[in-house]
């Protein structure tokens, strides 16, 4: 099959932090060889100091962040590449950023309770993001709306289920070749 940007794919990995984004991402990674890149790594500096900070981030600080995601993506699809990425996504406005991209973009948004994400969050070391501003990325979430190319999972059920949910729908519903 010759690669053109209408059969590139994207698969963005979205939701608040502590939802497992990286785990997910990693494993589908690993499933498909599609290139990957972790959106955290793709924060400027400030952006990083400022959350670790426990500031929220404002639409200012996200834009350049989101255009060298959009910008990565572009680049892996002029080289045939369909990619997996991480990325928050929280709302509609920074998907449109992602959806620049040529290809599709999928988002698979993992979403869970607040105790279940706030306790994650506790539990995971060596990660920027404090508990403290899970409130803040809630209170922004913007969730998928019907004309958004995407889905939802539970982060309830274990990852090997989660995987799974997300591979079988991203086959069995949007045609992704996963191979």
């Amino acid at each position: 099959m010759t690669i053109t940007p209408h059969n590139i794919v994207h698969i963005v990995v979205m939701g608040v932090s502590g939802t497992g984004k990286t785990e997910l991402a990693h494993r589908l990674h690993h499933r498909t060889g599609f290139s990957f890149a972790e959106g955290d790594e793709l924060h400027p500096a400030y952006n990083v100091q400022k959350m670790s900070a426990g500031i929220p981030l404002t639409d200012g600080d996200r834009a350049p962040w989101l255009a060298d995601i959009a910008t990565w993506a572009t680049e892996q699809a002029a080289q045939g590449k369909n990619t997996i990425i991480t990325c928050s996504a929280l709302k509609k406005q920074y998907r449109n950023a992602l959806r620049t991209a040529p290809g599709r973009v999928i988002f698979l948004h993992l979403t869970g309770s607040k105790e279940l994400i706030a306790d994650r969050m506790t539990h995971r070391r060596g990660h920027f993001m404090p508990t403290t501003l899970l409130d803040s990325q809630l209170a922004t979430l913007e969730p998928l709306e019907a004309e958004e190319l995407g889905f939802t999972l539970d982060i309830t059920p274990p990852l090997d289920d989660i995987a799974y949910n997300a591979e079988n729908t991203l086959t069995q519903t949007y045609g992704v070749n996963l191979s």
